[in-house]
């Protein structure tokens, strides 16, 4: 047995939550994942995984052997990179996560502009509003919108992101303005519910936290169609502030209940911390992080 290539196909099924999938990313037969997978088990003497017609499970022996296998994996991998130079010139390939609406309008064309600059980096920007766990994704670098709690992975500020409420001139003329928050009531909402539930929002009223239930016209799981739908006159929106925007600039929606907006959430760069960091990661966090931080100052 060779018990790399069974460890390698153990964290694939773990992580991927089946054999299939953990096939289709190794890119080895299914008969092989398994076969591995049963002699690493039948070595270790021990069950790791709970096999169903339905899904894969890990035992409470897979969980903590899973933790060691990571560490095992990463390290190998360091090993590989330091070998093939990655340590003495910015080369290889970046995996870098990041949100839908922030990746696409602010973070790609900054990723253009590096991969002009870095000819012997690639970049597999993965685009999500999943919040990415680096380990599991496999991923390098990724790009947060949230308080992010102590961990091994090191974050750079990038700036502040706000909720903001807004709707149109012409809705606002005909319906009027709500200007404290039990106002909404008797406003049509337009909800995007990749941000929170289609019933209820969430402010901040003297220092507390306020959830308001709202009437949604409209609930939609990409921020454009919500933003689309509030230009129209649909209703009153509620959005994080780059995805509003474009549309502030132009006059197109304008902003409402600016004192009862809650906390901004900060924006961070993070990437694993280690004694030994990839140039080409160096290089990134260098040419990103600057550019980022100007691009990402919303005051409308």
């Amino acid at each position: 047995m060779d018990r790399f290539e069974a460890i390698s196909a153990f964290a694939a099924v773990a992580e991927e939550g089946g054999f299939s999938a953990a096939a289709r990313r190794l890119g080895v037969p299914l008969p092989t994942v398994s076969r591995k997978v049963s002699e690493l088990e039948t070595h270790l003497g021990a069950q790791l995984l709970v096999r169903s017609t339905r899904r894969v499970s890990l035992t409470e022996t897979g969980q903590q052997f899973l933790i060691t296998c990571r560490k095992i994996l990463g390290e190998l991998g360091e090993a590989e990179k330091l070998a093939s130079g990655e340590y003495r010139a910015p080369r290889g390939e970046l995996v870098v996560c990041a949100p839908v609406g922030l990746g696409s309008a602010y973070l790609a064309p900054v990723i253009t502009e590096f991969l002009m600059a870095y000819p012997d980096i690639d970049i597999d920007l993965r685009l999500s509003d999943r919040i990415a766990n680096l380990a599991e994704e496999q991923a390098d670098v990724a790009v947060r919108i949230a308080h992010l709690p102590d961990s091994s992975l090191i974050a750079q500020k990038l700036g502040m992101i706000r909720h903001v409420v807004c709707a149109s001139p012409g809705y606002l003329a005909a319906r009027g303005v709500p200007e404290v928050i039990g106002d909404l009531s008797r406003h049509a909402c337009v909800t995007f519910t990749a941000l929170e539930a289609a019933k209820e929002w969430i402010f901040r009223e003297r220092g507390q936290t306020t959830r308001i239930a709202v009437k949604s016209r409209l609930s939609v799981s990409s921020a454009r169609a919500a933003v689309e739908a509030a230009i129209a006159g649909l209703g009153v929106s509620r959005l994080l502030c780059y995805q509003a925007a474009p549309a502030l600039a132009d006059g197109l929606l304008r902003l409402v209940l600016r004192r009862f907006e809650p906390e901004p959430l900060p924006v961070s760069l993070v990437y694993p911390s280690g004694r030994l960091m990839p140039l080409k990661l160096r290089a990134f966090a260098d040419f990103v992080v600057p550019r980022l931080k100007q691009k990402l100052i919303f005051d409308p």
